[in-house]
């Protein structure tokens, strides 16, 4: 063997050895750590252990800033200081929070819009207005549900309670609110009544197109599409679907919607609970009454389907949710079904539905100025395209009100 070999078999040896007496020395500090620890814990008895200098004495000190033992009452200024803390982290809290729920909106109304483009889903004419101009923030949109036979009824509300022209776009600019006539298309897609709409609409500029075909019987899929295009085009607080034979006080309306500001998820109108209407040939028969119960049971609490509201987070929902959304026979009974196990504050006002003269014009007179006037036998205003003149006279809130009031 040689000295090489032999050297390193010697420094082998030490290393093996010294690693040994490291482990051996290790264990026995160990078992002496533990045996002293446990003759002080049994010396002491568990008991009187010492605090940090100065804990105990800080804690009574901030104890007694806050509590006077002698007045049995809290020290006014430090109880202000200590709400005024609280009620600013309640403050930053609320507003994180609504940051995160616009973002997840945004993000999920971006997945709806992939989604239709994926899909080959077409878009309104309005949709090609520029992103920009789409990023404001509008307080609502008011969708005006019409037909192709209502031109009288249309000129009758620009007559009244629909401002034209350049105050119209005023009150898009100043006041956040947008107005429009919502129809779609005809089953005859370029036929004689969309072109009748194409040159009504080049003369006012104040329809919203729909990638719908019109029916009765599609009501439903007309509300529907409604809310989803309107949550595409414009980004607003609340979106308002109203009848063309209703008389509306639109700033009685803001002022009334306003005041739901601070709700995320808020379903606004006169809320009812009719009868679920089983025989055939009746007006609004539910062919799927027997999902309801047995016959003579009422529908869940919606609300009427001449005038309602819902808030922003409620619009995005049917956006994401459109192809999943079921659909009744009545509009207003499957915009009701659509909310039923959501977080949703359903708030049932009255002035949304007041009756025409002398109803609404009493309540006027009272300082209770209706959000909205019709006829409950027609569902709207009786021979609206000519009495709405006379509602709007007696009931109307005034040309100025909307533009003297603030939101």
């Amino acid at each position: 063997m040689s000295w090489k070999s032999r050297g390193a078999e010697t420094v082998s040896s030490k290393n093996a050895v010294s690693r040994k007496l490291t482990l051996l020395l290790c264990i026995g500090c160990f078992f002496a750590g533990t045996l002293f620890t446990d003759r002080m814990w049994a010396d002491s008895g568990g008991e009187d252990l010492p605090l940090p200098r100065g804990t105990l004495k800080e804690k009574l000190n901030l104890v007694s800033d806050v509590y006077d033992p002698n007045t049995k009452h809290a020290k006014s200024g430090s109880k202000d200081d200590v709400m005024s803390e609280v009620l600013k982290s309640h403050d930053d809290i609320l507003s994180l929070d609504k940051t995160i729920s616009n973002l997840e909106m945004e993000l999920d109304a971006a997945r709806s819009v992939q989604d239709n483009l994926l899909s080959g889903t077409p878009f309104s004419e309005e949709s090609k207005i520029p992103s920009s101009s789409r990023k404001r923030r509008y307080l609502m949109v008011i969708g005006i549900n019409t037909a192709f036979s209502s031109r009288r009824r249309r000129d009758s509300v620009r007559a009244t309670w629909m401002p034209q022209g350049d105050k119209r776009k005023k009150l898009e600019e100043e006041k956040g609110i947008i107005i429009r006539f919502v129809i779609g298309h005809s089953a005859t897609s370029g036929g004689i009544l969309d072109r009748a709409i194409e040159a009504e609409d080049r003369k006012h500029g104040d329809f919203l197109r729909l990638e719908h075909v019109e029916g009765y019987l599609e009501l439903s899929a007309k509300t529907k599409s409604y809310f989803v295009t309107a949550a595409q085009l414009w980004d607003a607080d609340f979106y308002v679907k109203v009848d063309d034979d209703v008389h509306v006080n639109i700033g009685t309306l803001a002022a009334t919607l306003s005041r739901h500001h601070s709700k995320p998820r808020v379903y606004i109108g006169c809320m009812k609970s009719g009868p679920v209407l089983a025989q055939k040939g009746v007006r609004y028969h539910e062919p799927e009454y027997w999902k309801f119960g047995e016959q003579g049971n009422k529908y869940f609490r919606h609300a009427t389907g001449q005038l309602y509201a819902i808030s922003r987070d409620l619009a995005t929902y049917i956006s994401i949710n459109q192809h999943v959304l079921h659909k009744y026979a009545n509009e207003d009974v499957s915009l009701g079904s659509w909310f039923i196990g959501l977080d949703v504050e359903h708030i049932d006002d009255r002035r949304l539905c007041c009756g025409t003269p002398p109803d609404c014009e009493w309540k006027a007179q009272a300082g209770n100025a209706c959000v909205a006037s019709f006829d409950w036998s027609c569902s709207g205003i009786c021979n609206s395209a000519d009495r709405i003149k006379e509602v709007h006279r007696r009931c109307g809130e005034g040309d100025n009100a909307i533009w003297n009031s603030t939101f």
